[in-house]
């Protein structure tokens, strides 16, 4: 039988309104997150928790030690879930990910978090590339406003741009009420 785990990636205080980067719809991500952490436990998944914390005094955000890089309330571990410490994009790129994962017979992945551009986009197509079936929940993934060459991207239409190739070849990428109807 194979066995899903729910990953939350950087929910944490500083993507929050009053946070050092605030991603846009924060508190709609993170109620939608908690209710698939609520589901989680409740189906007996295993639950991974991903922080980030940006190694330099000059952290323009989830500096080391900060409570801006910690986990934000509305999704805080149990005693006895996995919390991953990570320095980089992919959740996976020098962490114990993978063998986590892997020790635990985990074949499938529901994904959530922020911001969908950055660390949701790396890990879900890492995760995919390293064959994990993986369900991602849009709704409870948040996207930050970005420019480029003087063009100006709203993240509704940052989120958009990258749910979409994902749904196309890395995930199966779902509302949080469409996952949690199939998977009750």
């Amino acid at each position: 039988m194979s066995k899903t785990a729910l990953v939350l990636i950087d929910i944490q205080n500083d993507y929050f309104e009053g946070g050092k980067w605030p991603v846009d719809k924060m508190q709609t991500v993170s109620a939608n997150a908690a209710r698939l952490l609520e589901h989680a436990r409740k189906q007996g998944y295993e639950v991974i928790h991903i922080r980030h914390e940006i190694p330099s005094d000059e952290a323009p955000f989830f500096g080391p030690g900060t409570t801006g890089a910690e986990t934000h309330a509305s999704v805080a571990p149990l005693e006895g879930e996995t919390v991953i410490l990570k320095h980089k994009a992919n959740s996976f790129h020098d962490t114990p990910l993978r063998g986590e994962l892997e020790a635990r017979g985990v074949s499938k992945l529901t994904i959530c978090g922020a911001m969908s551009q950055m660390c949701v986009d790396a890990t879900t197509r890492a995760a995919s590339d390293f064959g994990y079936e993986v369900t991602l929940v849009e709704d409870a993934c948040g996207a930050k406003e970005t420019a480029f060459n003087g063009v100006e991207v709203p993240a509704s239409q940052v989120h958009a741009a990258f749910m979409a190739p994902l749904a196309m070849s890395y995930a199966n990428v779902v509302s949080c009420e469409a996952y949690l109807s199939e998977t009750n």
